[in-house]
């Protein structure tokens, strides 16, 4: 995804980063709609799942989709998360997350969203991302209408 922003720049995204528990998933359970956006979405980016899985389900929750699925042993998980973003390019990234172990990745991809879902979202993973969406949904359909990022970032 190629998109122009007038007094914030150019966004060249192809990668994908997400935070499974409290962003793609409530309680553990992948949040309807999800599945069908990332399996489209896929079609034109490479999709990374970070988490420190704190349900225990992510492996069985994104087994049939096409993702890359990281659970973190390491800590701290706001480092590791900032560090991946860094290894495979932050500037081509688009990071989506709700807790403070996501802030570090907002700040550092390209484009970071910050999801308030049902489990809410940390006052500083609002404060380090570019854009805010009240839902999972919301944030993936940016991904595919470049038109409201540029709308929602421009000067």
């Amino acid at each position: 995804m190629n998109v122009e922003i007038p007094g914030f720049g150019n966004l060249n995204l192809d990668c994908i980063v997400l935070d499974f528990t409290g962003t793609l998933s409530v309680n553990g359970t992948l949040i309807p709609g999800v599945e069908n956006r990332l399996k489209h979405l896929a079609k034109s980016f490479t999709i990374h799942v970070l988490t420190a899985d704190t349900f225990g389900k992510a492996a069985q929750a994104l087994q049939e989709l096409p993702v890359d699925l990281t659970i973190m042993t390491e800590s701290p998980e706001d480092r590791f998360k900032e560090s991946f973003v860094e290894c495979i390019g932050a500037s081509r990234v688009a990071a989506l997350g709700n807790g403070n172990n996501d802030r570090l990745m907002l700040k550092k991809a390209g484009l970071g969203i910050a999801v308030m879902e049902g489990e809410g979202c940390s006052s500083q993973a609002l404060m380090h991302a570019d854009l805010v969406v009240r839902s999972i949904g919301e944030g993936l359909d940016l991904l595919t209408q470049p038109l409201r990022i540029r709308a929602g970032l421009r000067f």
